[in-house]
């Protein structure tokens, strides 16, 4: 008998490992028997789950029956007051499916993992009839702050993309969305007494005065919130358990509004003959009163419109040099005793804090924000900058949202050949599951005091790739979400290939949720004159072999003595995996050349960090219509490819906005090759061997005080 029992309970635990639900429960029994969802089936709910009794019906299109009670044959919502917060549970037998929660929001999670429990379908057309296996389910999270940062400001998002992405989080049992909403680039929320922030800051390029970085250089781009637009997405993440968050960013990073209203800035007259004019100062003067007026009005409004009980008011990389400069700043640190700037900033973050506790609200800081004194205890500081910073943070006492860059900025490379950011790491979803409070040192008093987690998507590079449609953010952000979901809601010991093998089962959903997520790259390897390409799940592998652009679908392994002419990509409905190839595909190669141009070179950047590969240089001012820069090589260079470029090497910012490329293949005589996109051009297969580029600006400025040159990217031609 005992050794049935144990052979029972390790059939029951092998079945709730085996069930791919995301992020996994806390307790899955296994039931014999089905229950079937058909026409005939009812949703009854108590009138506080109306709401998520409609909710439910868009995707099981069911009649919905005001009841207290679980009559069979239908799917109960049912409020259980011995059912603590976000806690759930879930009965599915074959007289019907019963989720108790004590909240809206543990309902919520149930009917989310009912939705996991269903085929795939049910996220996109659901038909019925639909059978769901028999089984029991106790949950609860492990944390309270699920969240996820959107920046729109860098990349506008409009209020339907922001809603779909509202959803494929709530389907993920994230609960937070911290919106920014202010930044250097644009400001994105109506502000009534302050109509012209979001009427002009919501746009730029064209006849707007705010610089356009980063994309759409040659129009007028952007949007905004009306106060109506942010209503309708505070109910809609409502409904779906979210928390809209919102942030303005203070007293950094805000250039818009200075671009605006230039009287925010210390009193001080800025050099701006390397910016050509443009004034590139971003942080507002700290003992202006004008500014605290400001600022009171734009958090008013905020206090009123969004139910949330925190702000999040920034407090991250502030400029302090500029406050350095400021006769103002100077003199009253001096009055007040204070040796250090972020002394200044705690001075004004204390201020901002007080206006919110008086509208009955809590700030929310970024962790620089406390480095100079005591914030309010009832301050949430947000951990960006390391692990160090949070364990700092929650050792202070603070409640802390635990997201270091190096884990949980999803605007990072996924891989050192995708797009992205670098300066945190590059990692995917692996790296993202691994995280532990344990292993990252947090003591058990530490670990007290972290309210949960949060990722980022800081959208700089989303602005120059399509951002009509939400293919890179998605790309981006799944399925590291996935991996996020998992940490901050399951307490279950870390196993990367059991989590896998439920994440390679859910991408049916993803593909259901139309989340245009990334796949593991196919593994290449060549021996003995034969390329082959290899994957784990279940996605459809294709190559293509240079020059040729089009993809073939791959059936077997390629006899070839040429491995370095081919690449390979997997695909799955709408995923996609980053490119695959042998080392020799992806090689490039680095002759000697030099930089000369018609603008100085920067002291601190010289062109010969460029020239040396691997570095950019930098010029001493931005560039005007006519400014060029030249590499020529010491010998004609023969190659497939190579692409020239303006701007940092993750993003097109610092750039030539506008110009065009030339090339001599004697040094003396140039032809032109094409126009710049976002600052760089790439020469494909050359006629002949290059010995020198150049590339010319047709247009003034750039927003910043200098040019980014970065050394060319040149790929060798293919050789048996």
């Amino acid at each position: 008998m005992r050794l049935k029992l144990l052979l029972l309970t390790l059939i029951a635990a092998q079945a709730a490992t085996a069930r791919p639900i995301i992020p996994q429960p806390a307790a899955y029994r296994h039931c014999d028997g089905k229950f079937t969802i058909n026409d005939s089936t009812r949703i009854t709910c108590p009138p506080e789950l109306e709401r998520l009794a409609v909710y439910l019906a868009d995707y099981l299109p069911l009649g919905i029956e005001p009841s207290d009670n679980a009559a069979a044959g239908h799917i109960a919502l049912r409020i259980d007051s011995a059912i603590a917060g976000e806690a759930y549970r879930l009965d599915v037998s074959q007289q019907g499916i019963v989720i108790s929660a004590g909240t809206y929001a543990g309902a919520f999670n149930g009917v989310e993992t009912l939705l996991q429990l269903l085929p795939a379908a049910v996220y996109s057309q659901t038909v019925l009839p639909m059978e769901v296996d028999c089984c029991s389910i106790d949950d609860a999270p492990r944390y309270g702050y699920r969240g996820f940062m959107l920046d729109v400001c860098r990349t506008w998002i409009d209020k339907d993309k922001v809603k779909h992405y509202i959803t494929i989080l709530a389907h993920h049992k994230i609960n937070k969305l911290h919106i920014h909403l202010s930044d250097d680039e644009a400001w994105r929320i109506e502000i009534k007494s302050h109509p012209e922030l979001a009427e002009i800051g919501g746009f730029r390029g064209g006849d707007s005065p705010i610089w356009p970085r980063y994309g759409k250089w040659n129009e007028r781009y952007g949007g905004y919130f009306t106060q109506e637009d942010m209503r309708e997405i505070i109910e809609f993440a409502a409904i779906r358990n979210i928390e809209i968050i919102p942030e303005i960013d203070l007293p950094g990073h805000s250039l818009c509004l200075a671009t605006m209203h230039p009287e925010v800035l210390c009193d001080y007259k800025p050099d701006l003959s390397a910016s050509l004019g443009y004034d590139t100062r971003s942080a507002l003067c700290a003992t202006k009163e004008s500014n605290y007026r400001l600022i009171e009005d734009i958090l008013g409004e905020l206090c009123d419109l969004f139910p949330s009980e925190y702000i999040h008011v920034g407090g991250d990389e502030v400029e302090m040099t500029q406050w350095k400069s400021c006769p103002s700043c100077r003199r009253f640190m001096q009055e007040q005793g204070m040796d250090d700037p972020h002394e200044l900033e705690a001075y004004f973050m204390s201020r901002v804090e007080k206006m919110l506790r008086s509208k009955g609200k809590y700030a929310a800081v970024w962790n620089e924000a406390v480095n100079g004194g005591r914030l309010d205890a009832a301050t949430h500081v947000y951990g960006w900058e390391s692990i160090d910073a949070c364990r700092k943070a929650t050792a202070a006492g603070y409640s802390t949202v635990v997201m270091p860059g190096a884990y949980f900025y999803f605007d990072m490379k996924q891989s050192p050949r995708e797009p992205g950011h670098d300066w945190a790491a590059i990692f995917d979803c692996r790296k993202v599951y691994s995280f532990s409070a344990d292993d990252a040192g947090f003591s058990p008093e530490q670990q007290s005091n972290i309210s949960g987690f949060e990722a980022t998507f800081f959208s700089e590079a989303y602005a120059s790739r399509t951002p009509e449609n939400t293919e890179y953010i998605e790309y981006q952000t799944f399925p590291r979400v996935c991996a996020l979901a998992e940490i901050a809601w399951s307490a279950a010991p870390k196993d990367w290939d059991a989590f896998y093998d439920r994440l390679r089962r859910h991408y049916r959903r993803m593909t259901a949720m139309n989340i245009h997520f990334r796949l593991f790259p196919p593994v290449v390897t060549y021996a003995d004159g034969v390329l082959t390409a290899e994957i784990d799940d279940n996605s459809t592998i294709y190559y293509r072999r240079e020059p040729l652009d089009e993809y073939i679908r791959y059936t077997a392994p390629i006899a070839t003595d040429s491995p370095a002419e081919y690449s390979f990509v997997s695909r799955y409905f709408t995923a996609t995996s980053p490119e695959a190839g042998t080392e020799a595909h992806f090689k490039t190669i680095t002759p000697s050349f030099v930089i000369t141009s018609s603008m100085p070179e920067s002291e601190t950047f010289s062109f010969a960090k460029a020239q040396n590969y691997g570095r950019l240089a930098r010029t001493a001012r931005a560039a005007d219509a006519g400014d060029w820069v030249q590499f020529t090589f010491d010998k004609p260079v023969a190659c497939r490819r190579m692409k020239v470029a303006t701007g940092n090497f993750q993003l097109p910012r610092f750039i030539f906005e506008n110009g065009y490329v030339e090339i001599s293949y004697d040094g003396s005589t140039f032809h032109r090759a094409g126009d710049l996109t976002a600052g760089a051009y790439t020469i494909e297969y050359p006629a002949r061997p290059i010995k020198a580029v150049r590339i010319t600006c047709t247009s003034r400025g750039n927003g910043a005080a200098f040019v980014s040159i970065q050394p060319p990217t040149i790929y060798p031609l293919l050789t048996k």
